[in-house]
């Protein structure tokens, strides 16, 4: 695998907070633009994504149409494949020299749908993705996280405690394996407010090659 630069990623429990958190990076950067230092193009992404894949992938995760988990795993990998190389993909976009941000990547893949699935599959239909430069993981106790998830509305399938401590317990074994391929991994702590957590992952974020090149 090799590292696709100016790509950060953010993971972690249904719950976590990586959504809210990528919108406030969002929000940051649009509203810091000085003439005397500028941002670099930002760009925000999710997965599953919005295209015709991903939204099938919604209607699963939402319950509204059931499928083997395999077929699911085979999903994930074909809207990646989308979400990287097609038009206005995550590999064009960061090779223009835009620092990309996505909710959920390739380590979703190996966590949720190797509980599905077995490990195998969800490995080798993922084998050749790359990797991002930066991997946030949001950590959260997962009785933390089934509590925020009560204030929603509606729940998705993976969205229960059980499912939830596989979850986190599959994340902890998989960070180190791409700490040692290269991807620099930061844990944060997302028990913390939220505008704390924000200024933890404007931390991480700053330190990206991408945001010290005469940006600052």
């Amino acid at each position: 695998m090799f590292i696709i630069h100016n790509f950060a990623v953010f993971e972690g429990l249904d719950g976590s907070g990586t959504t809210t958190q990528l919108r406030l990076l969002a929000e940051r950067f649009a509203g810091h633009s000085p003439p005397d230092s500028p941002l670099p193009p930002f760009f925000e992404t999710c997965e599953p994504t919005g295209g015709p894949v991903g939204r099938l992938i919604r209607s699963v995760l939402g319950g509204e149409i059931s499928l083997e988990p395999a077929a699911v795993a085979g999903l994930f990998a074909a809207d990646r494949y989308e979400h990287l190389y097609g038009k206005d993909g995550i590999a064009g976009r960061c090779a223009r020299g835009e620092l990309v941000v996505s909710d959920r990547y390739l380590p979703s893949s190996l966590v949720y749908q190797g509980i599905t699935c077995g490990e195998e599959l969800p490995r080798r239909l993922n084998a050749d993705f790359p990797l991002p430069e930066l991997l946030l993981f949001f950590d959260l106790d997962p009785q933390i996280a089934q509590e925020r998830l009560n204030a929603r509305n509606g729940r998705e399938i993976y969205e229960h405690l059980d499912f939830q401590v596989k979850v986190r317990e599959r994340y902890k074994a998989l960070l180190p394996e791409y700490a040692e391929a290269g991807v620099r991994v930061e844990c944060v702590d997302a028990s913390a407010g939220i505008g704390e957590t924000a200024e933890l992952v404007w931390r991480a974020v700053q330190k990206m090659p991408i945001m010290n090149r005469g940006y600052f």
